[in-house]
């Protein structure tokens, strides 16, 4: 057998081809919070708990799950580009592993470009000491580490902005309910205890969920 091959089920594959695989399982999550819409859902699932009062309901596991399967759902059309465009050429063997990543990065890309705001590209391309893009096919030459930090400003900023009007009606049902107790001299009482009854009558009543995760899966370009 060659030097640098090891013999798996009968097959030769390549020690590098391993190392890159494990590299690859190894920084997954890494990826799956950089370079996907996840950020800004499980930041805006966490400010509506905090916004509504509800401690620990739903629970972490179960945002988690939510921002898991809308991401999926967001980056299908990606993954599919990925798929059909990289993975499965590759496994046919038609393209090297260095085509297949470089075919990968390409949707990745523009999915990131296409949801960061020109603020955060022009502040990296400054910080990295590059030309700012004129242009659609000038930002596809851009280096993902003037990409990636660039989208994640993006969408940390577009996450507090929905964390942002997602507290107003829920603030100002806690302004209503302390209000009403200060006037009838119910100081003691929390005012907290009052006002979550009201805010979950609210979010129920807006259909909440759906609207939210209508907002969140509309907003990605």
């Amino acid at each position: 057998m060659p030097e640098g091959l090891i013999n798996v089920n009968g097959d030769s594959v390549q020690t590098l081809e391993i190392l890159f695989l494990t590299t690859i399982i190894t920084l997954l999550p890494s990826i799956l919070i950089m370079m996907t819409s996840f950020t800004r859902i499980i930041i805006s699932l966490s400010f509506l708990r905090t916004a509504m009062g509800t401690q620990q309901n739903p629970p972490n596991m179960v945002l988690i799950g939510i921002a898991l399967f809308l991401t999926l759902f967001i980056m299908n059309p990606v993954l599919t580009d990925i798929k059909q465009n990289a993975y499965d050429p590759y496994t046919r063997q038609e393209i090297t592993q260095e085509e297949a990543i470089n075919r990968a990065k390409q949707p990745l890309k523009e999915f990131m470009l296409r949801n960061t705001e020109e603020s955060s590209l022009r502040l990296f391309c400054d910080l990295a000491q590059v030309d700012e893009p004129a242009n659609d096919e000038e930002a596809m030459q851009l280096a993902m580490r003037v990409v990636i930090p660039s989208y994640m400003t993006s969408e940390l900023k577009t996450a507090f902005q929905i964390g942002f009007f997602l507290f107003i009606p829920f603030l100002l049902i806690d302004i209503i309910v302390s209000s009403t107790l200060m006037s009838m001299g119910m100081i003691m009482l929390p005012p907290s205890m009052i006002s979550m009854p009201f805010k979950l009558l609210l979010f129920i009543t807006v259909d909440g969920w759906q609207l939210l995760f209508s907002t969140l899966a509309q907003g990605f370009r």
